[in-house]
């Protein structure tokens, strides 16, 4: 059930926990923590694991699951004190094709699999009277994307439900708060034609698209004790795409 990529990190540092660390902007996150002296795990569902990161392999739709892993990382590393609720996917679709079941989908894996995180994440921050959560939205959550209603109703929600949390649990020492990241440079942006990619630069005021170390950074600062007066914020990681919003 679990992975173990050569696994290092000070023993005295915080228990992060980072969902979907296999690849993107997730690994990225993780990679940061890694280097910062955290003892880092992450539920994925496949691929490699960066270097010192303890795996569980879980489904964001499955509560029984989520909390098997979260059972796993405590066993293995201890009380969970960050969480990156970053899994995602996308079933993009014009509105009148969308299916229920497109829809649906997205839901459950991008903001109730999210909840289903930052529900058994709480219970243990609550008995540490402190702890960090920091969910990734997207700049679509708040600009919109046509034949993405789906994805941005599901990262929209991530703001409502960071607010509430902060509202219910800020008095405990636990704060929460969204990154919304623009067009990241991945090996999928990579592959768009490139009158695609200059047509998407265009729109973006810092002309390009960001590295995912460039979220990650957002992310551990959030993490941060320096942050820790910064709570349902949204601190969006677009080159200007979205500001306003």
């Amino acid at each position: 059930m679990t992975q173990v990529q050569a696994q290092e990190g000070s023993a005295e540092g915080r228990v992060v926990l980072v969902t979907g660390a296999n690849r993107g902007i997730g690994r990225a996150i993780a990679e940061r923590f890694v280097a910062q002296g955290d003892r880092v795990a992450t539920i994925y569902r496949s691929g490699e694991l960066p270097k010192g990161v303890f795996g569980v392999k879980g489904d964001m739709t499955s509560s029984e699951q989520v909390d098997a892993a979260f059972a796993e990382v405590e066993k293995e590393l201890g009380p969970v004190e960050v969480l990156v609720a970053n899994a995602g996917i996308t079933k993009d679709q014009l509105l009148m094709r969308m299916s229920d079941d497109e829809f649906e989908q997205v839901i459950d894996v991008n903001l109730t699999g999210t909840f289903r995180c930052v529900r058994r994440a709480s219970k243990g921050m609550i008995r540490l009277r402190k702890g960090r959560i920091v969910m990734i939205s997207s700049v679509i959550g708040l600009f919109g994307g046509p034949g993405q209603v789906n994805y941005a109703a599901s990262k929209a929600g991530l703001v409502g439900m960071a607010r509430s949390i902060t509202r219910e649990l800020g008095g405990r020492g636990i704060t929460a708060n969204v990154v919304a990241p623009g067009f990241i440079e991945t090996a999928m942006t990579a592959e768009l034609p490139e009158d695609t990619q200059k047509k998407y630069k265009s729109t973006i005021p810092a002309g390009r698209f960001a590295q995912p170390e460039e979220v990650a950074a957002a992310v551990t600062f959030l993490a941060s004790d320096e942050a820790g007066y910064i709570s349902g914020a949204v601190i969006p990681v677009d080159g200007g795409l979205g500001m306003g919003h």
